[in-house]
Formats: structure tokens, C-alpha cells, sequence
């Protein structure tokens, strides 16, 4: 799994973030989506990488500004009573 965090500038309430989630959603199959507008940051939870182009488009045509694209590994943390 992959998680690929955005920096995006233009978000300024709940109603942004939530905007921002859904056009994500709509875009691609992600896992999990949130977006934070005082970090100024959407997190993606996503089976694979995701298209940088596709991003791009997607929060332009959302009404926001990519500044920035970080991805990362990403590993579910669950609750095991036998260790690893």
C-alpha cells in the first residue's frame, strides 16, 4: 500500500476539506482520504501509487493549488495478540 501526501494550498475550512476528499474519491480507488486545511495537506491511503498528472488535474479542477506530491510505504497497524 501506498500513502501519498499532497500539499495543497487554497483550503481554508471543513467544507474545503470535504471538497477535496470527494474529488479525490472520484478520481481514483483509494483506501482512505483526509484532508486537513491548517496543515494544508490531503493524506491518500491507496493499494497502489497513484497518477502525479491525474493529482495534478484533479485538485486544479477541485480549485486548489498542488505545491507539493510525497509518497511513502504504507502498512496497516492492527492489534495482534500473537506479536509478529
Amino acid at each position: 500500500m501506498t500513502k501519498t501526501i499532497l500539499n495543497i494550498e487554497g483550503m481554508m475550512c471543513g467544507m474545503c476539506e470535504k471538497h477535496m476528499n470527494e474529488a479525490i474519491q472520484k478520481a481514483f480507488q483509494v483506501e482512505k482520504v483526509s484532508s486537513s486545511h491548517s496543515k494544508n495537506q490531503t493524506e491518500i491511503i491507496s493499494q497502489a501509487p497513484l497518477d502525479e498528472d491525474l493529482i495534478q488535474t484533479t485538485v486544479a479542477a477541485a480549485g486548489y493549488t498542488l505545491k507539493g506530491i510525497s509518497t511513502e510505504p504504507f502498512e496497516k497497524k492492527g492489534f495482534s495478540l500473537f506479536g509478529k
